[in-house]
């Protein structure tokens, strides 16, 4: 199986909807996924995902399936701590990163979230919600999912090419659970564009599967709409 996962375009968070921009790199996504052709279609519940998703599913003819736990409402609020008056995601929070590259935390590993600096937040649950929604995602396809050998676990498999509209503090927290890279390590180095498309592949071996990213937030398609590459509106790229 390919699994694409791809972030929303430009967004307008309130309310939520997309920008000019973003419905340009909603069409440009749609259009180069229509050429790679998928075989399912999903998308969290929020506006800005789905209108992501609504080119690429006009254009490949496909319904569009909504997963509500991928809404990054969720992950918001159980993800994030305290900051100046308001909340910001944990690995961008300037008092917390250093904590989540230390040796310590990773000494941790899955249970990252037990460090006392964690101790009393949502944290812990927020991770094991998202572990839990994507295995059980997963398990749909074929892929159950052993957390003690980090592998999937083959009950029949199938070559479908299947997609999942969504966003990218939600992402840190599924790449994390389905490559078995513990969540700091994972969400303290890797980011996605607006729009960015990621394909896991599920290559089975002997019944078991051991999912490989081949791309993290391939812009391609704005290269050749001749959209801006200008990550997030920071550095060109």
């Amino acid at each position: 199986m390919l699994l694409f996962y791809l972030r929303h375009g430009d967004p307008i968070y309130d309310p939520d909807s997309l920008t000019p921009l973003g419905e340009r790199q909603a069409e440009a996504l749609g259009r180069r996924l229509s050429q790679l052709g998928l075989d399912e279609i999903y998308a969290s519940s929020s506006t800005r995902a789905q209108l992501t998703a609504k080119p690429a599913c006009e254009m490949l003819h496909r319904d569009m399936t909504i997963l509500d736990w991928a809404n990054e409402h969720y992950a918001w609020q159980q993800l994030t701590l305290p900051y100046k008056g308001g909340l910001r995601w944990v690995f961008q929070h300037p008092d917390y990163r250093a904590i989540l590259a230390s040796e310590k935390v990773r000494a941790l590993g899955r249970r990252w979230y037990e460090h006392p600096a964690f101790q009393g937040t949502t944290l812990g649950e927020g991770i094991q919600r998202v572990q839990r929604e994507a295995d059980a995602w997963l398990a749909g396809f074929g892929y159950r999912h052993d957390l003690e050998k980090n592998m999937f676990y083959s009950e029949g498999g199938n070559n479908k090419r299947v997609a999942l509209f969504a966003h990218h503090g939600v992402s840190t927290a599924f790449f994390s659970s389905v490559l078995d890279i513990p969540y700091p390590q994972y969400a303290i180095h890797f980011d996605l564009q607006h729009s960015g498309m990621s394909v896991l592949y599920f290559p089975e071996e002997k019944g078991w599967v051991v999912p490989r990213a081949l791309q993290i937030s391939n812009d391609a398609h704005l290269y050749r709409a001749g959209l801006p590459t200008l990550y997030n509106g920071e550095a060109r790229i």
